[in-house]
């Protein structure tokens, strides 16, 4: 009788390498990122070197992911006042995951389809692991972070970006709905050089730190946007 054996377990070779070597010599691994392998110094200085929009944008420099996050935070801190430092953080780090995988525009990001968000999500929950976050944001949290994210565009969108303000309703919205007081600073961005935008991210994130720090306490169930 032939003896049967059993099944050989499967083994994946990796052909190419999938991890990217960063400034602060940590190695992350795209395909299975470690939240042990993510530094904020690493964060702040990718995204202050990728450009929004593009490059399509108006001034001397890029307009950073870096200082478009910054003016993200700003818009929800005034969007939920009440909210806490743990939302908030969560708003400045809501394009993290860009400083490895790039800044693609949304119609560009929404023809990739699954496979770029995969990607995107996955560096995201580490990100949030890393910083003492949900991995996964509870849903209001998430659309209250989306609808200052879309805020922020329509500002830069506007001024920067050369949209006519039809067009910049149409695609994010009207600020103005909110009844909110948009500061000049936020009606108004000016782009960062990379040096300034990437201090500008880092300042940002030590002072929400040194707020959670202060006695904070990370609600159930995510950072409550209420």
């Amino acid at each position: 009788m032939q003896q049967k054996h059993a099944p050989r377990p499967l083994v994946v070779h990796r052909q190419n390498r999938a991890w990217q070597r960063m400034l602060s010599g940590r190695r992350l691994d795209l395909l299975d990122p470690s939240p042990l392998d993510i530094e904020i110094g690493d964060i702040a200085h990718g995204l202050a070197r990728v450009a929004r929009w593009n490059g399509q944008t108006k001034g001397a420099h890029a307009f950073s992911v870096a200082q478009h996050c910054v003016l993200v935070e700003q818009v929800a801190a005034l969007v939920k006042p009440a909210a806490g430092p743990h939302f908030r953080m969560a708003a400045l780090l809501h394009d993290a995951p860009e400083y490895v995988v790039g800044d693609l525009i949304s119609p560009f990001k929404a023809a990739m389809g699954q496979t770029y968000k995969l990607f995107e999500l996955r560096i995201q929950r580490a990100v949030h692991i890393r910083f003492g976050l949900p991995p996964e944001l509870a849903q209001g949290v998430t659309q209250a972070i989306k609808r200052a994210d879309k805020i922020a565009a329509f500002f830069e969108a506007t001024e920067l970006a050369g949209f006519a303000v039809a067009d910049a309703l149409a695609c994010f919205g009207d600020p103005d709905a909110l009844g909110v007081d948009w500061p000049d600073v936020l009606r108004h961005p000016e782009p960062l050089d990379a040096s300034a935008a990437q201090a500008a991210f880092l300042a940002q994130f030590e002072a929400l730190e040194g707020e959670r720090r202060a006695g904070a306490v990370e609600p159930k169930g995510g950072a409550r946007a209420t």
